[in-house]
């Protein structure tokens, strides 16, 4: 059966996809940059409520580019240990070379604090050569891959996925994302042999992006139709 993973840029937008049936999340802060690392107190709230859902927590310490300086990723790193310890059940982060690739020895330093499953995020799109960005992924340990196909949305980026799902095999997971509605999400899906798919399944409300109950529930009904 399909997964998805919603992405919850608040404690009101957590509540929400619970309410549409959600088991996975990703927690951030800021979605209006694409994401920054949540207050620890947010996840700390979260797994009070929700002892069984499963929370990974976008680790990004500014908006902008994905290139990071040193302290920087020392920053990150400690992130990451405040948000392991806090009680995630991975951690969502991605750092690329000023030449686009990805940086292997800066993730190299945040994954020697985490002992929980890596998602690589979508500062995949921006890498040059994606088939060798993949290899890099793979050999560091990630588990995940969100990615847009390197496309605006999944449905530019579908054939992408799906070579990327099928050179990935069963070494990493793709997880479709960015653009992805209750109208697009099982087609994706089925284009591109993935199994787990991400959305926000939100709504602009006073010019806040908020977590939709009924859209949360509109793509889990669309992607686990037999």
């Amino acid at each position: 059966m399909a997964l998805l993973e919603v992405c919850c840029g608040g404690l009101e937008s957590v509540d929400a996809a619970v309410a549409g049936g959600a088991r996975r999340i990703e927690l951030c802060s800021a979605l209006e940059v694409d994401g920054l690392t949540p207050p620890v107190d947010w996840l700390k709230a979260v797994k009070g409520r929700y002892p069984s859902l499963t929370v990974h927590v976008l680790v990004r310490p500014r908006a902008g580019n994905f290139v990071y300086a040193p302290d920087e990723v020392e920053t990150m790193a400690v992130q990451a240990g405040q948000t392991l310890e806090a009680g995630a059940d991975g951690i969502v982060v991605g750092a690329l070379t000023p030449s686009r690739d990805v940086d292997e020895a800066a993730m190299e330093r945040l994954l020697a604090s985490v002992d929980k499953p890596v998602t690589f995020h979508r500062a995949f799109d921006a890498c040059r050569r994606p088939f060798e960005a993949l290899e890099k992924i793979i050999g560091l340990g990630c588990r995940r891959i969100l990615t847009s196909g390197q496309g605006p949305t999944v449905t530019e980026g579908a054939d992408m996925l799906r070579e990327l799902r099928k050179r990935a095999g069963e070494r990493i997971i793709i997880l479709p994302g960015g653009g992805v509605t209750p109208a697009n999400a099982a087609r994706t899906l089925r284009l591109t042999g993935c199994t787990e798919i991400h959305a926000s399944a939100s709504e602009v409300i006073d010019g806040k992006k908020i977590t939709s109950a009924a859209r949360v529930a509109a793509i889990l009904q669309a992607i686990q139709k037999p």
